[in-house]
Parts: C-alpha cells; structure tokens; sequence
C-alpha cells in the first residue's frame, strides 16, 4: 500500500488555514503543520485529529520532506522556514490554491462573498443542504453551533435527498470566500480560486485598509470573481448594493438573482420570503436584524440552485442555530446580561446595536467595544463610530495600543461614552455603571482580554 501524500502547514493555527488541516486529514492526507503560536481552541482541535504540530518556524522541518508546503498568509518574507523553502526550490502553494487544486477540483463549490455576514451565511447555507439530506462539505470561519465544527470534507448526497441538480455524484462544498488577499507571493482575493459554481455576493463596503488602498480595488477583486462563475451557474447578488451593481455592470457570464430589492428575492414586515414576486413560505426564527434576513435570502436563493426548494431551506432555518460569536449570550448575573458578538466594522456594529435594541426595546444597551482590526486599528473608519453606537444608552471603549485618538472619535457621543486605555478599570467602569435589565453588549474580532468571563465574574 502506498503511503499517504504529506502537507507540512505553515500557520496552520488560524481558522482558515486550521479548517485545510482538518479536511485534508478527512481526505486520507497525512498532516503536519506549524504556527508561531500554537495554543488552544485550534492546537487541541488539530490534535484530536491527529495533527502534529510544532511551534515557531526553525528550518529543521524540513526533514519532515512532505510532498508540499503549504503557505498560509501570516507567512512573509524573511521568515526561516520559508526562506529555507525558497533557497532549496522546494514545491509550495497557498493555501486557497491547495484547496481549489486539490480537494475542490470536482466539487459544486457554492462560494459566499462580502464584507459582512459570509460566516452566519455560509453557515446557514450549509445547514440547509445538510437538512435536504445533500451532505456538504464546508469551510466555515467560525463555528456553527448545528455542527459544531467549522470544516469537514462531505460526501454524497443521501438517497433520501432526491439530490441536488447537478445529476448523480453530486458532491456539494461550501465555502466562506474571503477578500483578503492569498499569501505573499499571490495579492489576490481567496476567493478567486474557489471556481464557485454559485457565488453568493453579500454586500460589498471599504475594509481592510491594510491591504486595500480603496473601495474600486475591492470591487475589481469582486469582479474577478464573477469572471470565475460558469454560464451554468449562478450569481446571488444584493440588490441595495451600488458597489455590487458596478460590479456586475463591468461584465456577468452567469444567470443572476438579486435579493432584497423587488426584482428577485424579498421579505416583508411579516417575514413572508418571496421570489419575483410570488410569495414562497413564512421565515420563522430566532435571529436578530435586518442582516440576518438578508443573509436568510442569500442562503435560500444559493440553496435553491443546489436543489433544494424553498420550502425545504425555510423550514432548515427554523432550526437554525447561529455561529459562536454572533450575539452570543455568554452569560447573566444579577438580571444583567453578558453578550458576546464578532462586529468590527461600523456598519456591522450599527446592525448589531440594532438588532439587539429591536429585541430588548428600552432595556439599556451597554456597548463595549474593542477596535481591534487592520482596519480599525489603522483608524480609517473612525469617524463613523459614534453613528455606529447611537442606539447604544452607553459606550464602553477599550483603546489600549491604539493608533488614533478614540476619546477624540467618540467626542459626538458627549458623556454616553467612556473610553480606558487600560482593560481592568475597563471592566471596573462598566462593572460600577451596570444596573439589572441592562444588555452588555461586547463587540471584537478578537479574544478581547477574557473580558466577557472577567466581567461576569465581577459583576457577581
């Protein structure tokens, strides 16, 4: 018996390149990898898997001699191990090339794109094929708490399914198609080697402004990606978007389906989902905001080209659990509750605001921010925070390493927000201002400190 090919990861402890990992061991691949970092969720995740990992980037793992290294996007120049990769003219690819090349090469790739929301919609559209029977394979960049992990490689269609469209064998995969650029040595967008046979388009604003100079440099990596999209597939487009319709406006080759405009998908006041017009079934769920709707048409609308009726990807829905991480209860003490959720980007932090005064009503919201981003660190999109917080009763803001002047950005808010460079008289500030009913509502793309265990803790 032959032995089984070898990949060697390198930053193989982020979510995306962590999710490779775990579907090429799936696939009969036998894996190593390593990060500068390597510490649990992700460590002990990968070697539940059998994964051997080693920490830091020391040229020794070369004697490893795997078929080929791959290169997650944490790796620049100058780094040893790669330095030594480069020097000897050892076989390398990034990640997203691996993966396209390798183990999506004759799936139904169904590719979720934007600046918001592709985690909650890749996720719900995975679980509608899962629902049918499809069996997906999916790379999610968080958890989705239907299935508890966020990558697995899939299979076939049961025989209960009836099976998507694409005929017998159909394996389908679903994919957060990310902007952010591949690797060192490639700038372009992830997601323009997933060749998605649907490709969701979610919305489309300025982020990243480490790596993106402005809005037009998004858009023509969107467009890239529309260039990929077969003639039998389809393009699943918000429809409110401008940025979206000069994308399309520079050139489709696909069938397109907009969503959240009358032409194509909608839903109204009363939940009632419809397409072109005629009404398909009621939306019945727990979720918050008018994203999340909109991320239910996406989904529905990508589903349906795999498949799956409507009625069937609505009543997936009902059971729908969001992902980790997105207003995620964490806890209450003493009448006052402790949420959790991923928002970074002022348009993101307004709609969760939003959405969570929409379910409390006049309960307080105390919104407890941390910018800790590219892009929010870099300071771009300061001048929209305080907009972003309005329907927050008080702001909390954590400006330790700061780049920008937060107590100066956060000025139009007056005395609603408190800004602390230091994070445990953070907690003490809004330990001492919290009264029971209030919501605290805590906004990071990162671990933020513990602040959400350290804050239950002390207002006990």
């Amino acid at each position: 018996m032959s032995k089984p090919k070898h990949i060697h990861i390198l930053g193989i402890c982020g979510t995306f390149m962590g999710g490779i990992a775990a579907i090429a061991k799936q696939s009969g691949y036998r894996v190593t990898g390593c990060d500068a970092n390597v510490y649990p969720p992700m460590s002990t995740q990968l070697e539940a898997q059998g994964i051997e990992l080693i920490e830091g980037w020391g040229a020794e793992q070369l004697d490893l001699k795997p078929d080929v290294f791959v290169i997650g996007n944490v790796v620049s120049r100058g780094n040893p191990l790669m330095e030594e990769i480069l020097n000897r003219n050892l076989p390398y690819a990034s990640g997203p090339q691996w993966l396209a090349d390798t183990l999506l090469r004759d799936k139904w790739v169904l590719g979720v794109a934007g600046t918001h929301g592709k985690t909650t919609t890749t996720s719900m559209l995975a679980w509608i094929l899962e629902h049918a029977g499809l069996n997906p394979g999916f790379l999610i960049g968080g958890v989705p708490q239907n299935f508890g992990i966020s990558a697995r490689m899939g299979g076939l269609p049961s025989p209960a399914s009836g099976r998507g469209d694409g005929g017998e064998g159909t394996q389908f995969f679903v994919i957060e198609a990310d902007e952010y650029d591949t690797a060192f040595f490639d700038k372009r967008s992830k997601f323009v080697h997933y060749h998605p046979r649907t490709a969701v388009l979610n919305n489309l604003e300025f982020d990243h402004a480490d790596i993106f100079p402005d809005l037009g440099a998004i858009e023509t990596q969107f467009h890239h990606l529309v260039r990929t999209v077969p003639g039998n597939g389809l393009v699943v487009c918000n429809g409110r978007e401008e940025s979206l319709a000069r994308v399309i406006q520079r050139g489709c080759w696909s069938p397109v389906e907009n969503f959240g405009s009358n032409d194509g998908w909608n839903i109204d006041a009363n939940e009632q989902v419809s397409f072109n017009g005629k009404v398909q079934g009621k939306l019945q769920w727990d979720l918050m905001g008018e994203h999340n709707r909109m991320n239910a048409l996406a989904a529905l609308a990508a589903a349906r080209h795999a498949g799956v009726p409507v009625a069937q990807g609505l009543a997936a829905l009902s059971e729908f659990k969001n992902v980790k991480r997105r207003m995620e209860v964490r806890g209450t003490v003493n009448g006052i509750t402790v949420y959790d959720d991923f928002a970074h980007h002022p348009t993101a932090i307004d709609t969760t605001v939003a959405g969570l005064r929409r379910k409390v009503g006049k309960a307080r919201i105390l919104a407890v921010l941390e910018p800790r981003s590219n892009t929010m660190k870099l300071g771009v999109m300061k001048d929209a925070l305080p907009g972003s917080l309005k329907d927050a009763d008080l702001t909390f803001c954590y400006a330790g390493n700061l780049g920008w002047d937060a107590r100066g950005a956060l000025a139009p808010l007056g005395d609603k927000a408190v800004v602390k460079d230091d994070l445990n008289e953070l907690i003490e500030t809004i330990a001492a201002a919290a009264q029971s009913g209030d919501q605290i509502l805590v906004m990071s793309n990162g671990g933020f400190g513990g602040i959400h265990e350290k804050l239950l803790k002390r207002l006990q």
